[in-house]
């Protein structure tokens, strides 16, 4: 029984910050070998972050990200490195280095290039074409990258094959609801069609939008998960690896066989020999696997470590927002307190004549149990001098929602202000149904740094709230339970001016997520006025959207890269 330890460096690099993300993939290097790790595997493009985007473009990024793979390579002795970086050659490549005793001994390029949502690698990278195998006292192990693994013809395939027991996958997937648990159920396939051990090791953390969630794991050829780490945390992965017992389920399974019969080898596979001994193991691991979480729980912690991250890399430390005493505001408070603590988070009431006494309580009630510090301005007076300068070219007109927008107006302004004044950066508080339809006012409630909850549907805010008040009661009971209102005149509510929530988000989810025509929607059930209202709305508030803040993207449709549409276009639904 020959057993090899092999680690999952899930690190949270920052991009372009190549000393800070050298010094922690050495940092990890060093707490795998004090736990007598043999290989270690760190994410994709760990070195430079990802995605770094148009920073491929530059000559000196490039350069700069070879100088230290260079010295990465001169501090690694006595354990094999496998790290994300980008190559270069005759083209640029998304690339994985293969590191001992201070030299590179292979490299394999990404073959798959993702070009779909939120990718646009053929923007940047040539595609790969050649396998890296690498052999270790007789055993072989592959390497791949991120999307190689998703395609049913994949380098997985060749690499069980070629006789590999073990095949290390290297990524950057960002999270959405759902995928965790589509990635593992992908590589329990992978695993058990090839007979091979897979060592899945993710990234972790905020880049703009996106979140990567870690969740790294390893997996058997019976597609039993042997480790698995935290997810949305760094963390250090170790599991002990039979080598024996894979060589036993290939010898068994005809599959391989048959294959190897078939198969000639190409020139594109590159085999490299590694002069490296399996160490003898004194030291005790702990192979631990972390259960997996609700959907409900992976989304909240997206939004914490999402804005976590964007407000630390970026060199804020404290936030302002906008307490109304609604829904949205009080669970991007809440986000807030829990990703940044509350001595770094301030509340801000702005009361209309129209906010409801209500309001202005639950907004305090809020702020006490978060403990916050809250200023109250009000806006009234401000709103009555917009209205007496506009007295006279206003004459004989009936307010409408140029008088509502103005208060929101307003309230961006005093936001703004105190952001110039204090450097607390402001975050916006729409969600995506108001994002969808337009249901928020450009340069009022629409201002700020980062919209946390910008592709959060609003029956997905309740459920967020309900679960967040179940860890500790913080969001007060009859905000969840009046009705949503912008309180810019009187008798105003949300879905008395759209449609019941529950519904306006199925037409959403339809519409904005999968696509479906207005036909298909009412086809679906839903009242054909209500269909053809909504979508109107979305279709033209396109301009809206791209003025918006960037904000944590939680679905596999998200505005921006996800669903890019042209604003001035005559193609509509109805």
């Amino acid at each position: 029984m020959r057993k090899i330890r092999v680690a999952l460096g899930q690190i949270n690099p920052i991009v372009g910050d190549f000393d800070y993300n050298l010094q922690k993939i050495l940092d990890y290097i060093k707490k795998a070998k004090d736990l007598q790790v043999d290989i270690i595997a760190f994410p994709e493009l760990a070195l430079t972050g990802y995605p770094p985007e148009d920073l491929i473009l530059k000559p000196s990024f490039i350069e700069k990200n070879l100088q230290y793979i260079k010295k990465l390579t001169e501090n690694v002795e006595d354990i094999v490195v496998i790290v994300g970086f980008i190559d270069k050659k005759e083209d640029i490549y998304n690339a994985a280095a293969i590191i001992h005793n201070k030299n590179i001994i292979a490299t394999y390029h990404k073959q798959f290039l993702p070009n779909y949502g939120v990718f646009d690698e053929n923007r940047y990278f040539q595609k790969g074409n050649g396998l890296t195998v690498f052999e270790i006292e007789g055993y072989k192990f592959g390497v791949s990258i991120c999307e190689d693994i998703w395609y049913p013809e994949n380098p997985i395939n060749t690499y069980a094959v070629e006789g590999c027991e073990v095949i290390f996958n290297i990524n950057a997937s960002p999270y959405s609801e759902g995928k965790v648990k589509k990635r593992e159920e992908l590589l329990k396939v992978r695993s058990r069609d090839n007979l091979v051990s897979i060592a899945y090791v993710n990234l972790v953390g905020g880049q703009d939008e996106l979140v990567f969630d870690g969740n790294s794991f390893f997996v058997n050829p019976n597609g039993e998960i042997l480790g698995k780490g935290e997810s949305f945390k760094e963390d250090l992965v170790v599991a002990d690896i039979d080598l024996d017992e894979i060589f036993r389920y290939q010898l068994k399974d005809n599959r391989l066989k048959n294959l190897r019969s078939e198969y000639r080898r190409s020139d594109k596979v590159n085999y490299i020999k590694v002069d490296y001994q399996i160490k003898e193991k004194t030291v005790n691991i702990e192979q631990k696997i972390v259960l997996d979480k609700p959907d409900i729980e992976n989304t909240y912690n997206t939004l914490v470590l999402g804005l976590r991250d964007y407000i630390t890399k970026n060199g804020f430390k404290k936030v302002v927002i906008g307490l109304s005493g609604g829904v949205d505001s009080s669970l991007v408070a809440t986000i807030a307190v829990d990703a940044l603590g509350n001595e770094n988070v301030k509340g801000v009431l702005m009361p209309s004549p129209y906010t409801s006494k209500e309001s202005i309580e639950d907004a305090l009630e809020l702020a006490k149990n978060l403990n916050i510090e809250t200023f109250i301005i009000p806006i009234t007076n401000i709103f009555q001098t917009y209205l007496d300068e506009f007295k006279e070219i206003f004459k004989g007109l009936k307010p409408d929602t140029t008088e509502e927008n103005l208060q929101a107006r307003i309230r961006g302004n005093i936001l703004m202000a105190l952001s110039n004044k204090f450097g607390w950066i402001v975050l916006a508080t729409g969600n995506k149904s108001e994002m969808s339809v337009g249901y928020s006012t450009l340069y009022g409630d629409m201002v700020g740094g980062f919209a946390v909850i910008k592709d959060v549907l609003k029956t997905k805010v309740y459920q967020l709230c309900e679960y967040r008040n179940s860890i500790s009661k913080v969001i007060p009971d009859r905000v969840l339970i009046k009705p949503p209102s912008a309180e810019l005149r009187p008798n105003q509510t949300d879905e008395a001016e759209l449609a019941p929530y529950h519904i306006l988000d199925e037409i959403i989810k339809m519409y904005v997520e999968q696509d479906c025509s207005v036909e298909e929607i009412i086809k679906a059930g839903f009242d054909e006025k209500t269909v053809k209202k909504i979508v109107k709305l979305i279709d033209t508030n396109e301009y809206k959207r791209r003025q918006s803040p960037i904000g944590i993207k939680i679905t596999e449709r998200a505005f921006g890269k996800d669903r890019r549409m042209p604003i001035t276009n005559r193609f509509k639904e109805i």
